[in-house]
């Protein structure tokens, strides 16, 4: 099954539909001898913002590890921009693609600066060394995301939502215009859950990055995403549009949920609101 996330228009008024910028051809992953994705497609294509969602230890993480190329596919192709991503020297990749595990750690006693800093490494080489202009973006960064206040404070001193800012800060200074986020709001309340993923669409909708992120609130997901990816079992069983996705068939079938759809009172994208667990 090949699912294709898409936009509604398409780049620069031209009238040609977005490039695949990312995508999984058959692409099988496991874990030694335990198989957790198997022969999957899938294609994400330029400037779209898209959520993966689905149950507890159905593959997310792992197909998200799997398109950051933190994962070698057992069978199968992931390919960036057309060419397999395996094949793709590390700090090529590092400058089209960034990816936030969900926990990421930082040393201890590392400044926010300094840990924005660490986004322009893709950038340095030995003929290229710290300038001005990697300065200068990691300036924009710290002011876009609101943490130039927190530039010397150091990073295990920050809330929750502040460490998550500045690590999309520096993903942000690192200049990828793909992002791939794993759960960017565990363990947040939710005004910062709702906080941290305002960023994110502003980062899509004013900076025109191709966003993928793994999401288990599924009001979230339908809110900011503009496609839904559900899986089950290491299988993609639905894409689309949040109101083509989050059905009460659906919610039955892949998260075991009796519940009813509803329109968000804010926004009008589905809300989905429980009533208890079928099996």
């Amino acid at each position: 099954m090949t699912v294709t996330d898409s936009r509604t228009h398409s780049p620069a008024g031209l009238g040609q539909p977005p490039a695949v910028r990312l995508a999984a051809e058959g692409v099988r992953l496991a874990y030694g001898d335990n198989v957790v994705v198997d022969d999957l497609d899938l294609q994400l294509l330029d400037g779209s913002f898209t959520a993966i969602i689905g149950p507890n230890g159905c593959g997310k993480s792992t197909l998200l590890k799997a398109l950051g190329r933190l994962l070698r596919p057992t069978s199968g192709t992931v390919l960036l921009d057309g060419r397999a991503i395996t094949a793709t020297p590390t700090r090529e990749v590092a400058k089209v693609l960034g990816l936030l595990p969900q926990t990421p750690l930082a040393p201890e006693g590392l400044t926010v600066a300094d840990l924005v800093a660490r986004g322009r490494h893709p950038h340095q080489s030995w003929l290229r060394q710290w300038s001005s202009d990697d300065e200068a973006v990691v300036t924009e960064a710290l002011s876009w995301t609101d943490m130039a206040e927190l530039a010397d404070s150091p990073v295990d001193a920050l809330s929750g939502g502040q460490r998550q800012r500045a690590w999309i800060s520096m993903a942000l200074a690192q200049g990828t215009d793909l992002l791939l986020l794993d759960e960017p709001t565990t363990y947040l309340d939710l005004a910062h859950q709702v906080d941290v993923l305002e960023l994110v669409s502003r980062l899509h909708g004013e900076k025109g990055r191709t966003v993928v992120v793994v999401l288990h609130d599924l009001n979230l997901a339908a809110r900011y995403a503009e496609r839904l990816v559900a899986m089950k079992d290491g299988v993609l069983v639905a894409s689309g549009t949040p109101q083509e996705v989050l059905t009460e068939q659906l919610l039955a079938d892949v998260f075991e949920l009796e519940a009813r759809v509803v329109p968000d009172p804010v926004t009008g994208t589905p809300m989905v609101v429980p009533i208890r667990r079928l099996r």
